[in-house]
């Protein structure tokens, strides 16, 4: 939870430092913060000595630092995390948290009898396009189908490189017609949409399987079929 610090309010009339970090009825504001603390802690006012008062404004002292400490941990800890989900080379996830979030896609199917969409891409002759124009061009036109894909689908919806020139495409609340029809409506964009690379215009395709699911297989399962059905498509051509 964040917790939001009230500003005082600005004096009206100027003050002498010593007002400054005094309340209204002259006790130093230290000496309030401190008094509150003791009250919370259950130590008497009479034991409020100038020794125990100096003891706790080193401890709430120490407090706030390992409060922001702490912060700057959990922090770093979400920056990591969010890294290792990422793929190295396009911005989707990796196969290992494309798989955890299609687990957890298939677990809400399976408890809300509700289906859910996958797509299987697999980018056609990409071994030419990384023999003609190098590996860089090849690293360019994944940046590009990945780019196209992510451009046109809902923000509900979850890419993933499963592999090489691989993706795959989680679409949420979507029977197995839709998913087909979304999945045939990207493959005619990457069609139209070449890859402009050194100056030259690369055509790019690729080869579509698309299922939906409703929590009766598995993530491995649901995979397995829509890669089948990508492999029939691209045996069978445009």
């Amino acid at each position: 939870m964040k917790i939001g610090d009230s500003k005082p309010l600005r004096p009206t009339s100027p003050v002498s430092a010593t007002e400054r970090v005094r309340g209204r009825a002259g006790e130093p504001a230290a000496g309030r913060h401190v008094a509150d603390s003791a009250s919370i802690m259950g130590i008497p006012e009479e034991e409020l000595t100038p020794r125990v008062r100096d003891a706790l404004m080193r401890l709430m002292g120490e407090v706030d630092q390992l409060r922001r400490e702490m912060s700057q941990i959990q922090e770093r800890l979400r920056e990591s995390e969010q890294l290792a989900d990422r793929d190295p080379l396009i911005p989707v996830l990796n196969r290992r948290a494309f798989v955890r979030e299609l687990s957890r896609v298939v677990a809400y199917a399976r408890r809300y009898d509700e289906p859910a969409g996958l797509v299987y891409f697999d980018l056609d002759n990409f071994k030419s396009v990384n023999d003609a124009h190098g590996h860089a061009a090849g690293d360019a036109a994944l940046h590009h189908l990945a780019d196209l894909i992510l451009a046109n689908v809902r923000e509900t919806d979850i890419l993933g490189r499963l592999g090489g020139d691989e993706l795959g495409l989680i679409l949420a609340r979507a029977d197995e017609p839709t998913a087909q029809a979304k999945a045939a409506q990207l493959a005619e964009l990457v069609r139209s949409r070449p890859l402009t690379y050194g100056g030259k215009s690369i055509s790019l395709s690729i080869s579509v399987g698309a299922v939906s699911f409703t929590g009766e297989d598995g993530p491995d399962e649901a995979l397995a079929r829509a890669d089948r059905a990508m492999y029939e498509a691209k045996r069978k051509g445009p």
